[in-house]
């Protein structure tokens, strides 16, 4: 008997189906990594199993950073299976081989996504089964049975199919060769700065840098605010003047209609109005607030950034291990806000789950809400929550109807927030009396009678409503205004002008860019390419995180705090591209107008053949742009430094390639001073170059690259060079402080201040060169060697971790070390190891499986 071969996208799935089916195809036996019955196999990848990789006579790692070999334009892609899942491909590809499969079932996700990673595999196979598309928008059993009495046929896919193959050979082909050329550009003059771009990535890094140069260019202005104080029969309240005839002005996106512009008029409003009587009407309207939508998973990634401080990566894989380790929560990377309309009963069985089950912890507070949505029946079909139109891949991010029993601190507060938000979208909207009060004061300036207005506006609350889940049963006290009888009039009491300065745009937090990327299309003037992008933006939820991750990992831009700052090498690349005249790739026009052609693909209006050939073009016309750039310099904005020239005490100004000496204003030439602003593939960011001018050096800094494409770690210095009688940049490897230690000469370390004691020889600990060393570890007596580097693999090492070191035996755990032989980031503390005699990596110990003693933290020497 044959059977049909299904291939779900996730093993969640594949038991989900399995149980759908088991009551119609009779009890399925459970392999290792598939199900069978009498009629069917049922297996799953785990995403993506296969990668796309240029032919071998293609492959771009031959030359790959000179122009030679640009474009790369194959005539047909090869696939490469993806390390980690390459045993969960071969269990498959057996299975497609078995002489009883007669037909693939196509189970993956339903959109594009899904449909490439199950093209790739049969691909990958060289598979000539017939194929069938399960296409479920709901993972209940009723829909997966329905689902499969209504598979669709492969001439119904292939649109979808063309369509998907073209957005992962496109972004490789623009990847690729924009890259390679961007790289090989900056690399002409020597060494190696690698300079990646992408469809996704260069749009958002533009996207940050156009707010940061407002942000530069800003110039603050000052203006005034007026606050007075009125007294009435029931107490004081506060009102701020404003002016009831301003009108929006387009040329100046800083004025209000409560700034005053000129301290003068702000002192003359105030003086006219201290101690005079006030007359006061006021209006009070019922308003009603509902509570927000369902979390996709660029929404949950904002809250969660912006409320508990975690990064887009962080909550991802928050919610992924919600959703595959303990099953609380439904699949997380999804774009959709919404419900399937079958899903109704599924919502009354979770409000059930959490209105009765233990739930660890804080949670347990939740059930009180959950009892009433049930009592009340507020859970019933409301196209607002349940849509199909409006379900893609899949479906807003709720809770199962798994309870959890042991979550982290952190887990716990993520899974808090999706449930707290999957009750409140069912409760009535908040409701409140909104008061807007206007007291007049008529006095006399210069002979006429005039009118200044200052409002107050009160909030007050009438019923919770949704806001009860978060625990806003009640009143906030600060928002109820004192009355005022009608008719009464106030006293002006008190009168007070604040002197303000106008901000900066506010940089962007991973919440405020995650919000930039989806929202993206709208800045988009083309119709049909915004439409395209409505639903879209840049980068999907499940890749933004990594979009992010990956600017900060190319050192495009760096955290501060919860700030995102693009940093000296974001703007040289939007320069270069600016420069070079392929802007298209900084603009979102580029992913909208792929969205709507692929759209148009999937409706079977536009050949993959044609959208791939203007892909080609496109990669041919970036590299041939930066190959045939020929002038001295890209034109850009640069910058003046304030640091004078060390050599004449000139100017020193940017270009594209160096920092360079323009001579002193009105009397000279350059005195031919400058640096590369690259040195060693690494930019200097404007700060460090005023610093080393002005220091003549720096460091030690991390960053710096081989010509091989290494990374390493160095100080840099000025030194002058008789011959050229100029300063010329030079690397610091330490070697002369290594020289002085070595030469039996005394080392005067009288200028410094010990970090503290040798846990040696209870000697000072100082720096020197790139190390710290024990004060006996160097010089003409050499009685110790304790010494230890002031950056270890990639991590810098500060002075107070260090000193904290010397004082507790190991620093805080630090999380920027990157390991040589992996390349991959890992956190450890340093710690000094008695028995050894040096300073080790003491990585902090792991979570047991099962109750057991506690372990030693497992401890590697540095």
């Amino acid at each position: 008997m044959t059977k049909s071969l299904i291939i779900a996208e996730k093993p969640s799935v594949a038991q989900d189906i399995v149980r759908a089916l088991t009551p119609q195809a009779g009890k399925f036996d459970k392999h290792d990594e598939y199900f069978e019955s009498e009629t069917y196999l049922v297996t799953s990848a785990v995403g993506h199993l296969l990668e796309i990789k240029a032919p071998e006579e293609f492959d771009v790692k031959r030359g790959k950073w000179s122009f030679a070999n640009l474009p790369v334009i194959p005539p047909h892609f090869d696939l490469n299976p993806i390390d980690k899942s390459k045993g969960r491909l071969g269990a498959i590809m057996k299975l497609v081989k078995r002489k009883d499969v007669s037909e693939l079932i196509n189970a993956c996700d339903a959109g594009r996504e899904g449909e490439l990673i199950f093209r790739l595999i049969q691909q990958h196979s060289k598979s000539k089964h017939p194929v069938k598309r399960l296409w479920l928008q709901s993972m209940t059993p009723a829909a997966i049975r329905d689902g499969f009495e209504h598979l669709r046929s492969d001439a119904q896919m292939l649109p979808l199919a063309d369509a998907a193959r073209c957005r992962s050979e496109a972004d490789w082909l623009v990847g690729i060769n924009g890259t390679r050329a961007m790289t090989a550009f900056n690399s002409r003059d020597g060494g190696f700065f690698l300079t990646t771009v992408g469809r996704v990535q260069t749009p958002t890094l533009s996207i940050m840098v156009e707010r940061e140069e407002k942000i530069r260019k800003h110039v603050s202005r000052d203006y005034w605010e007026i606050k007075a104080t009125f007294a009435a029969q029931a107490g004081e309240y506060d009102g701020k003047w404003f002016d009831p005839k301003w009108k929006k002005n387009p040329d100046d996106a800083e004025a209000r209609s409560d700034r005053v512009w000129n301290e003068r008029d702000a002192q003359a409003i105030k003086e006219a109005a201290l101690g005079q009587p006030a007359s006061v009407i006021e209006e009070a309207k019922p308003s009603t607030q509902s509570s927000p939508g369902l979390y996709d998973l660029t929404t949950l990634q904002r809250e969660a950034n912006s409320r508990l401080g975690f990064s887009a990566k962080t909550t991802l894989s928050i919610a992924q291990a919600l959703y595959e380790k303990h099953k609380v929560l439904t699949y997380p990377r999804t774009d959709s806000k919404h419900l399937p309309e079958d899903y109704v009963d599924v919502v009354k069985q979770t409000m059930q789950m959490i209105s009765t089950e233990d739930l660890p912890g804080p949670l347990r507070a939740l059930a009180v809400h959950a009892k009433t949505a049930i009592k009340e029946g507020y859970v019933k079909p409301n196209k607002k929550i349940f849509d199909n139109a409006k379900v893609s891949d899949h479906f807003a991010i709720i809770p199962t109807l798994q309870a959890p029993k042991s979550l982290s601190e952190i887990e716990a507060k993520l899974y808090d927030m999706v449930v707290k938000r999957f009750m409140a979208v069912f409760f009535p909207p908040a409701e409140f009396m909104v008061t807007t009060r206007i007291s007049t004061v008529k006095a006399a300036v210069d002979g006429q009678e005039r009118e200044f207005k200052f409002q107050t506006n009160g909030k007050v609350m009438v019923k919770p409503g949704w806001l009860a889940v978060y625990g806003r049963e009640a009143q906030e006290d600060d928002a109820n205004l004192v009355a005022v009888a009608p008719g009464e009039i106030v006293r002006t009491e008190d009168v007070v002008v604040n002197a303000l300065k106008t901000k900066p745009p506010a940089r962007y937090t991973e919440a405020t860019l995650l919000s930039a990327m989806e929202g993206a299309g709208k800045l988009i003037d083309d119709d049909d390419m915004r439409e395209a992008m409505q639903e879209k933006g840049l980068g999907t939820p499940a890749t933004r995180a990594a979009i992010i991750e990956g600017l900060i990992y190319e050192k495009y831009i760096h955290r501060d705090g919860r700030d995102l700052v693009p940093g000296a090498k974001a703007f040289q690349l939007m320069t270069l591209l600016r420069g070079l005249g392929v802007e298209d790739l900084t603009k979102p026009e580029l992913t909208g107008n792929w969205e709507y052609q692929l759209s148009e693909m999937e409706k079977g209006k536009l050949e993959r053949e044609t959208f791939m050939a203007e892909i080609a073009q496109m990669a041919e016309r970036i590299v041939k742009k930066a190959k045939e750039y020929d002038r001295d310099t890209i034109p850009g904005d640069y910058a003046t430094l304030k640091t004078p020239c060390p050599n004449c005490g000139g100017v020193v100004k940017e270009n594209y390639r160096r920092f360079a000496c323009s001579g002193i204003p009105g009397k000279t030439e350059g005195c031919g001073f400058s640096i590369s602003k690259i040195p060693g593939s690494r930019a200097f960011e404007l700060d460090e170059v005023e610093k080393f001018l002005a220091d003549k050096k720096i460091g030690p800094l991390e960053g710096f690259r081989s010509k091989a494409g290494w990374p390493f770690t160095a100080e840099l210095r000025l030194a002058f060079d008789d011959e050229l009688k100029n300063w010329k940049l030079e690397f610091d490897f330490g070697e002369d402080a290594k020289k002085d230690g070595e030469s039996g000469e005394p080392i005067d370390f009288s200028g410094q201040e010990s970090l503290g004691l040798c846990p040696k020889d209870q000697g000072h600990v100082y720096e020197h060169g790139t190390s710290y060393v024990c004060e006996h570890a160097v010089g003409a007596n050499v009685t110790c060697d304790f010494k230890s580097g002031k950056i270890i693999l990639q991590q810098p090492v500060a002075r107070e971790q260090m000193s904290k070191l010397l004082e507790t035996g190991k620093t805080d755990l630090l999380e920027g070390f990157v390991s040589n032989k992996t390349r991959r980031k890992f956190k450890a503390r340093l710690a000094y190891d008695k028995k050894e005699g040096k300073v080790i990596f003491e990585f902090e110990p792991r979570a047991a499986k099962a109750p057991a003693a506690k372990k030693a933290a497992a401890k590697k020497a540095v």
